[in-house]
């Protein structure tokens, strides 16, 4: 955590920053109604043309997360989950780099009030069990929690979510389509929608 002489407040903002970093504030998408069709209520679909602009997605989606809001991302190597939990992390408020969690499975990130991220890497779990020890369930009760490769692990998540597939398109490109499971979710999509077209 940094400490209390290391973060500022942005005059008139109430946004915290650590000090000697500049706040990185993401230009506005344009709107264009062929890049991100409704595919029905619940859902959307959206073409990213480059990391940034994943990553500008993500922080849109990362302002709307609460504590026990849950994000599955399903996508192959290279499809830009990690990329899109970058831009979801800033936008939360992280002060810590975001890196995946191969290795360590679960990562916290922490914003200057104290609240945490939890960002669960499913893709060295052998099996349900393994997941239910990891406990998925408390991660929420302490703050919102994204979990990559979560098809690995569906059957041990809650039934109400926010669900990403990320494809691999072409270099840069990416397409991703969002599906939301339960009330909240729906809210939360529709805060998305909105967030990046001002459309809902």
């Amino acid at each position: 955590m940094a400490s209390a002489d290391k973060i500022s407040v942005l005059p008139g903002t109430g946004i915290f920053r650590p000090r000697g970093r500049s706040l990185v504030v993401p230009p506005p998408l344009t709107y264009n109604p062929t890049a991100m069709p409704i595919l029905d209520a619940n859902s959307l679909e959206f073409f990213s043309r480059s990391p940034e602009q994943t990553r500008r997605l993500g922080m849109r989606l990362g302002k709307l997360l609460q504590p026990g809001d849950l994000v599955c991302l399903q996508g192959e190597l290279g499809a830009g989950k990690t990329t899109l939990v970058q831009g979801l992390a800033q936008g939360w408020g992280a002060v810590d780099p975001v890196s995946s969690p191969t290795f360590v499975l679960v990562n916290v990130y922490r914003r200057p009030d104290a609240a945490q991220l939890f960002h669960l890497d499913a893709y060295r779990l052998e099996s349900a069990a393994e997941a239910e020890e990891l406990d998925p369930d408390a991660l929420l009760e302490q703050g919102p929690l994204v979990v990559e490769w979560a098809e690995r692990i569906a059957a041990t998540l809650p039934a109400e979510r926010l669900w990403a597939e990320l494809e691999y398109v072409a270099e840069e490109q990416r397409e991703m389509r969002f599906a939301a499971q339960g009330e909240r979710y729906e809210h939360l999509l529709e805060g998305l929608r909105q967030g990046v077209y001002g459309v809902a």
